[in-house]
């Protein structure tokens, strides 16, 4: 796989990963270097992304906790007040080596400590590989709400290795997964096509699927980088998705579900309601749901959770003029944006996901 350059940064794979960060690292003369990383890309991606950098410059590593739930303010001013006490200066640089929460949250400390400060982003899970490393999102939540604080910044490059892939659990992997299927679902045919039957894919299929991903999402943020419009596309299944993942991070009783197990429920509801709404095949929306639920089981949420599931959704970030704005398929690669839901034809999908 090549390289992919985009109007803001160049996106490396595999081989050209690590000759492309040295070349920048010799050319940039960078004052300290500061990599974040949580406890498991510490352990299992910190040494051999060392072994691979060549640099005279001082290292320092920074560790913060793993998980969405730490995904805060109050963990950026940790790391704030960790490079200030380090010395940082404006000519420095963070590389952040890690999921999304890693690359989200480190792209927002950097673009934000002295009004700006150089990072590179180091994807090790399926999931940043194919969506939050790339599009220039960084961010943090505010509670329990899902990115609601953050700003658009791109890093200076992007490495994407994907031996770190061998690192990651099973159900990482199929975190990931969901993005690409969703990526399949809003582009068309020829890359939806390779999903149908998930039973097939192998771990050899797997690069080829992840560059056709980042060039789909590339080739969307380029065209509409503040989300004006087709970038809005981005987010089919996402505003049921991110409800669902907000409540089931705030609820004590509620077992915490990773990104893309939410995203899954949510594109299930968007198809049911495109069907309702938007005349999508309803063959294709029963083949959609046997097919995801064939490989991520169903998850419990009873009736009288949808209320509060409902209410959460006035806090996406597509809404506008105290509208609920949803992406809803008209056919697989045709989207709508910005189409209004009545609540009850939301209870409507949860049944039938239910069902």
């Amino acid at each position: 796989m090549d390289s992919i350059s985009t109007k803001n940064c160049t996106i490396h794979f595999n081989n050209t990963c690590y000759s492309s960060l040295n070349k920048h690292l010799k050319d940039n003369n960078f004052s300290k270097i500061f990599i974040l990383v949580d406890e498991n890309t510490h352990q299992h991606c910190l040494p051999l992304f060392l072994e691979k950098m060549e640099t005279t410059a001082v290292i320092e590593i920074m560790e913060i906790e793993s998980g969405e739930i730490n995904k805060t303010i109050d963990t950026c001013v940790g790391v704030w007040n960790t490079l200030s006490e380090l010395d940082a200066d404006r000519k420095s640089l963070l590389i952040n080596i890690g999921g999304g929460v890693i690359t989200d949250l480190g792209g927002f400390v950097a673009c934000t400590f002295k009004r700006g400060i150089a990072y590179i982003n180091v994807p090790t899970t399926l999931l940043s590989m194919v969506d939050a490393s790339v599009g220039g999102k960084t961010g943090v939540d505010l509670g329990h709400l899902k990115n609601q604080v953050g700003v658009i910044s791109n890093p200076n490059l992007v490495l994407i290795d994907t031996n770190y892939l061998n690192t990651l659990e099973v159900n990482q992997m199929r975190s990931g997964l969901a993005e690409m299927l969703k990526h399949g679902l809003i582009t068309g045919d020829s890359y939806w096509s390779k999903f149908e039957d998930l039973s097939k894919l192998s771990l050899d299929d797997l690069d080829g699927l992840i560059y056709e991903s980042v060039i789909i999402k590339k080739n969307v943020v380029e065209e509409d980088p503040f989300e004006n419009g087709l970038r809005k596309t981005l987010n089919f299944g996402h505003t049921l998705g991110h409800a669902i993942e907000s409540y089931f991070l705030s609820n004590p009783n509620k077992t915490t579900l990773l990104h893309g197990e939410a995203v899954i429920v949510g594109m299930i509801l968007a198809c049911y309601i495109s069907t309702e709404l938007t005349n999508f095949p309803k063959e294709k929306t029963l083949k959609i749901k046997d097919l995801f639920l064939s490989y991520y089981g169903k998850i419990t949420i009873e009736k009288s959770e949808l209320p509060a599931i409902i209410e959460l959704l006035k806090y996406d970030k597509k809404n506008h003029h105290g509208n609920i704005n949803f992406v809803l398929l008209e056919d697989v690669g045709v989207t709508k944006i910005d189409c209004l839901v009545d609540d009850s034809v939301i209870l409507d999908a949860f049944e039938f996901y239910a069902s």
